[in-house]
């Protein structure tokens, strides 16, 4: 596997770097105010990134006026073990390098996704990654051996809260772990062995000796 970067021609099937954005204030609270664990830890909506000045402008600039939510997933990771998409995009905005394993939707074919399909792509620091609706990401990956991580999450608000109550009508609604999170895990997963349901085939993908 070859890490790309995200500014890399291969990257824009997946998403963009936006630019314009000062992300000076919500950089800092990310380090001062959030943890650094030696899992991975995420966060929805943390009222410490929401309050920074940034804020108005994720909201009206990227996401047009909906509502959205401020969190972080942060820690120490290498592997892949699931794949996740939303309705819609997502922004990324590390405080540290930090590396995504992508794949894109329509490589799910009858439910199963083969992770000879996934790819990896590196962020520097204080951009604005969106990742697109149509790419399938999950936890990013540490950048350099040893190091750990630190990601603001935004996306529209509610996303990854409770799963709504629903009868499901197709095999898609069955992959829901959330709201606005369908969810395809490996077997060697944590998810899948809490009862995710496992979509992806072929390796779980581990970065370790590539960084």
């Amino acid at each position: 596997m070859k890490i790309y970067s995200v500014m890399d021609p291969e990257f824009a099937a997946y998403g963009k770097v936006l630019e314009g954005y000062d992300t000076t204030s919500l950089m800092k609270a990310l380090d001062e105010e959030t943890p650094l664990p030696e899992g991975v830890e995420y966060v929805m909506s943390c009222a410490a990134l929401e309050y920074t000045d940034i804020f108005g402008k994720l909201q009206n600039n990227a996401y047009g006026g909906m509502p959205i939510q401020v969190g972080y997933c942060n820690g120490h990771n290498t592997k892949l073990n699931c794949l996740e998409y939303h309705r819609d995009s997502e922004l990324n905005i590390g405080s540290t390098d930090f590396i995504l394993l992508l794949a894109k939707a329509d490589d799910i074919v009858d439910g199963k996704l083969d992770t000879s399909k996934v790819m990896a792509f590196k962020a520097l620091k204080g951009q604005v990654v969106e990742v697109y609706e149509t790419s399938l990401h999950y936890a990013p990956c540490s950048a350099k051996k040893g190091d750990g991580f630190k990601v603001v999450i935004v996306l529209p608000k509610g996303t990854n809260g409770a799963v709504p109550a629903l009868t499901p009508i197709n095999e898609e609604d069955k992959w829901m772990t959330a709201c606005n999170k369908w969810l395809l895990a490996h077997e060697e997963s944590a998810e899948a062995k809490d009862g995710a349901y496992v979509g992806l085939t072929g390796v779980n993908t581990d970065i370790a000796d590539l960084i």
